[in-house]
């Protein structure tokens, strides 16, 4: 057993998880605003990232990853074996973690950028399916994966290939056909820029997930043990902000006069462990792979849906969705070959180098001036 294990690839690992993960939580979250009506979409992912925020704590203390404090000032706690010279108490963890993530400010430059655009992903999203039809909401989605392909192109310098690109419009015009049924515009300016500004701030979070983490050389749980603090304050201000709070009157359409019950708090829990699920393998998936083998693993986890719906829940199949997913995995699959060949050509040259290198020709490297 253990040796299957290791014979899984992270990067397959982290892939399964997101997807197993990212789909749970849409029928959690149904779950908790179709059946038990709370419709406080902030807030709920407010509570998400509260989640989050504990559980990267819980996971630094039992020695899962080391917290990189070196970024977060000269006040941070050097942790060892897992545990912190001054306590592990989780409460005192997290309270310490809000205050040391404002104490480096080039760094935390970069990492409030990160959380910004992850607020701004949610606030935009939101607002754009709140305000413009599905169709293009729907449409929106679907552009995030070329706006990624054009952002790592303009701004970063890396031109794709022509395959990938090909592969990449090929699922996009699958998910198409398979999800947008009304292909409708915008009615006005506003909406336009809504959905415009949903696309960037979703495709810079994708982008920005993995840059950072080589920028400052840290490990995907680390990266979000050092950003999710900040993104949780920032999405507080969102919830004071953009939410009925009830202080004046706390009806039971407000968030303190919401009529909380056992069975609707533990659905609450359930989503927000789920959304820990899924904030930790987005950041292992982009780690491992790219924002743009990240987007591909999204179309896939839609593809899932719409199979599911049809064999478990009775949704019709008609012709344009069942071309859709076909489309879709083909371009999946065509697109996963591409990267295994990558992969795999990479390996053979190193090992090719290797076998150079020992037979003489090529210098071996190095190590502190002697060979």
């Amino acid at each position: 057993m253990s040796s299957l294990v290791l014979a899984v690839p992270p990067a397959l690992a982290y892939g399964l998880m997101n997807i197993a993960s990212a789909t749970g939580i849409v029928f959690a979250n149904k779950t908790v605003f179709s059946i038990y009506n709370f419709t406080f979409t902030y807030a709920l992912t407010f509570i998400h990232t509260l989640v989050t925020l504990a559980g990267m704590g819980m996971f630094r203390s039992y020695g899962v990853f080391e917290a990189r404090t070196e970024l977060m000032g000269k006040e941070g706690v050097k942790v060892r074996n897992g545990s912190s010279k001054r306590g592990s108490a989780l409460g005192r963890s997290l309270g310490r973690s809000l205050g040391r993530s404002l104490a480096h400010p080039r760094r935390q430059t970069k990492l409030f950028s990160l959380a910004a655009a992850y607020v701004g992903y949610i606030v935009l999203c939101n607002l754009n399916l709140n305000i413009n039809p599905v169709g293009f909401y729907q449409i929106s989605k679907i552009a995030v994966a070329p706006a990624v392909l054009a952002i790592d192109w303009i701004v970063y310098n890396r031109k794709p290939q022509a395959k990938i690109v090909m592969s990449i419009a090929i699922v996009c015009l699958g998910v198409g056909l398979a999800t947008v049924s009304d292909p409708e515009m915008s009615g006005d300016v506003f909406g336009l820029l809504v959905g415009l500004g949903s696309v960037l701030a979703t495709a810079l979070y994708q982008i920005w997930a993995g840059s950072i983490q080589k920028d400052l050389g840290v490990g995907s749980m680390q990266l979000l043990h050092l950003y999710i603090p900040l993104a949780a304050m920032q999405l507080g201000a969102v919830t004071i902000l953009f939410e009925p709070l009830g202080l004046i009157d706390p009806s039971p359409k407000t968030i303190l006069g919401y009529p909380y019950s056992v069975a609707a708090c533990t659905a609450i829990m359930i989503s927000a462990v789920l959304g820990l699920l899924v904030n930790l393998s987005t950041f292992l998936v982009i780690g491992a792979t790219s924002s743009l083998t990240y987007n591909v693993v999204g179309h896939i986890k839609t593809v899932i849906i719409l199979t599911g719906g049809v064999a478990f829940f009775g949704d019709s199949m008609s012709g344009k969705k069942f071309m859709g997913i076909l489309f879709a995995m083909s371009g999946i699959v065509w697109y996963s070959m591409i990267k295994l060949r990558e992969s795999s050509s990479g390996k053979a040259g190193k090992v090719s180098l290797l076998e150079r290198a020992e037979s003489g020709g090529l210098p071996l490297p190095s190590v502190n001036g002697k060979r």
